[in-house]
């Protein structure tokens, strides 16, 4: 049986040299000996230690039109015009891994259809959490679970950044530096440092959690870019550490899927995941709480899910209940302002009496109570902080609007939310 791959980078390597690797244990396992077929690139002449360069090709028809080819590997990202050359293979019959998150979190429910219509399987567990099988847990596992809340550390690039930020001191910038350096971030690190990422990822797990078609589109995000240390510091004063989460729950019948930096309390079991690791804590009520850990990124621990992938599709009949992963229970997405959540706030504002009693009048009247105070005075101006408990996104919102207003606060407050009460995992 042959493989065929559209793209190969780190990743594509990696695959290829796991399945050359394992052929035996393969054939051994599935009753099929794996032969790797044609290979697309953009650039032929670059070197890929490991591939044939017999087997190297710029023409896409190459992969997609061999009728040797029963499985298509794709690796090489975007969205144009992979999308295409995915919906081409499906259509032929032909099976699809992926790794393409932001492909599905855009057009997954249009690929499954292609995949049903085609008789072929669609497998994406790479495009999550790399070696962690969250994808597999939700779509098999915990089929029948009804997943209540999804709460997870989903991009590693920001969780290491946010963890040397933390416990080595250092300015966003040195500790995105490093991150650059270790291979954790790409030169152009947006996606992960502005949360889009994390947001792709996320639409895709809440999407086969909650039976609903979950588009990037709706899932409001915000990245750690803009974060200041001292923010860290006051969170580690205050009994939490900041992490970059993915919150999806059931809200009242609808979906909320939302990415924010959030401050996590310690003894909290995500508090704990340091470096470039991944965690997806998965609640229902018929199974409480799963928490699956591990590498979120890497060549080799993508490679690893993508080969998974290759041999579930050998382990499994075409037109099996899995093309159904990311079908339409009906539920709608949640309006952002009803979520609830708690809050930190942090302003600065005149040192002079009176002033914590007007701030906190405005948050007792959008019925957000005060949890925890902390000021610090600096000359004429103080330094406010406030842990507010649990309300809604739209309470806390105008409660801000009221407060910027008042001459006593000086410049924009900051606002990160809690992870406790009302947010799943807490």
């Amino acid at each position: 049986m042959r493989v065929g791959l559209l793209g190969c980078g780190t990743v594509g390597q990696a695959v290829v040299r796991l399945l050359n690797d394992g052929v035996g244990t393969i054939e051994r396992a599935s009753g099929h000996r794996l032969e790797v077929g044609p290979v697309l690139v953009r650039d032929p002449a670059r070197e890929r230690p490991g591939v044939d360069p017999a087997l190297i090709t710029t023409d896409a028809a190459d992969v997609l039109d061999d009728p040797t080819v029963a499985i298509v590997i794709e690796v090489m990202g975007g969205i144009d015009p992979t999308r295409d050359y995915l919906l081409r293979a499906l259509a032929a019959g032909k099976s699809v891994v992926t790794a393409n998150k932001q492909l599905l979190s855009r057009h997954g429910p249009e690929l499954l259809e292609a995949a049903q219509q085609g008789g072929a399987e669609l497998r994406f567990e790479a495009s999550a959490c790399a070696a962690i099988p969250v994808i597999k847990v939700l779509r098999e596992s915990l089929l029948a679970a009804e997943i209540t809340a999804i709460t997870g550390i989903v991009n590693g690039t920001t969780n290491y950044i946010l963890t040397e930020m933390a416990r080595r001191g250092l300015a966003y910038s040195d500790a995105l530096a490093r991150a650059q350096e270790l291979g954790y971030a790409e030169a152009d690190p947006t996606e992960d440092v502005g949360g889009g990422d994390a947001a792709a990822k996320m639409a895709i797990l809440s999407s086969i959690a909650f039976h609903t078609r979950v588009h990037l589109d709706d899932v409001p995000h915000e990245g750690i870019d803009r974060l200041e240390a001292r923010d860290l510091d006051l969170a580690v004063r205050l009994g939490f550490v900041v992490k970059l989460l993915g919150v999806a729950r059931l809200q009242d019948g609808a979906v909320s899927v939302r990415v924010y930096p959030a401050l996590v309390p310690v003894g909290h079991r995500l508090a704990a995941i340091g470096g470039p690791d991944n965690a997806v804590l998965l609640e229902s009520r018929s199974t409480r709480e799963i928490m699956l850990v591990g590498p979120g990124a890497g060549g080799d621990e993508t490679a690893s899910a993508v080969v998974a992938d290759v041999l579930s599709i050998l382990g499994t009949h075409h037109g099996s209940f899995l093309h159904n992963a990311l079908a339409d229970a009906g539920r709608p997405i949640a309006a952002p302002g009803g979520v609830r959540s708690a809050f930190y706030v942090r302003m600065s504002v005149a040192d002079r009496p009176g002033v914590l009693a007007r701030i906190a009048s405005i948050f007792a009247e959008e019925d957000l109570s005060i949890r925890t105070v902390v000021q610090s005075g600096s000359g004429d101006e103080a330094t406010l902080v406030l842990v507010l408990h649990s309300g809604t996104e739209q309470r806390m919102a105008d409660a801000l609007d009221a407060v910027r207003a008042l001459d006593d606060v000086r410049g924009e407050p900051v606002m990160l939310r809690v992870l406790g009460t009302g947010e799943g995992g807490g």
